[in-house]
């Protein structure tokens, strides 16, 4: 997958909310780790919480801030969410 700039630098500013150490120190180490790591682009709350529904996480009980809280989502500037499973 290809990622924006934008959400690249995102990630980088903010990786430490879901790993002790950063994992990236560049764009395109940043760009490599999410490719490897199978990062998705989430377009809206509702594909977040579909998303996490899939992979086996249950989010009836989670309000729309809980499920932003989760540390594995990052709020991108064009108002997508990217998802990182550390």
């Amino acid at each position: 997958m290809t990622y924006k700039k934008e959400y690249l630098e995102t990630f980088l500013m903010h990786q430490t909310q879901l790993f002790d150490e950063p994992v990236a120190e560049t764009i395109e180490e940043a760009d490599e780790f999410l490719d490897d790591c199978m990062a998705v682009v989430a377009d809206s709350l509702r594909d977040v919480r579909d998303y996490f529904e899939e992979n086996g996480m249950d989010t009836a009980g989670l309000t729309k801030e809980e499920l932003l809280e989760q540390a594995e989502i990052f709020a991108l500037p064009d108002g997508k969410f990217l998802i990182v499973e550390g």
